[in-house]
Parts: structure tokens; C-alpha cells; sequence
């Protein structure tokens, strides 16, 4: 997995984290919806690094 992509892929993990904490305490729903998607996407992203990894050797 490239430096960049892993780097980019835990932003926008954390990104996520804090969209959904502030939706949270705002009890905006949307935000806190927006913020699930974030997070989800940026580990599926990490994921899907880690496998092409194990493939490329």
C-alpha cells in the first residue's frame, strides 16, 4: 500500500469519526449519517489496499 493512499485512506477514517461525533452532539442526523459514511468508506478503503498487497508479492 502506497504511503499517500494509506494516509489518505485514515483522513478520511477520521474525517468521518468527528463528522459523526459533531452530528452527534449537534442531533444532526444528516451529519452524523454523512459522518457513518466517511468512516466506513475510508476503512474499506484500507482494506482493499491490504489485500492487493498480500497479491502482489
Amino acid at each position: 500500500m502506497g504511503l499517500n493512499e494509506k494516509v489518505g485512506n485514515q483522513a478520511e477514517e477520521a474525517k468521518g469519526k468527528v463528522k459523526e461525533g459533531v452530528g452527534k452532539a449537534t442531533d444532526d442526523e444528516q451529519l452524523e449519517a454523512e459522518g457513518k459514511v466517511d468512516h466506513a468508506s475510508g476503512s474499506l478503503k484500507q482494506a482493499g489496499e491490504k489485500i492487493k498487497d498480500v497479491f502482489k508479492d
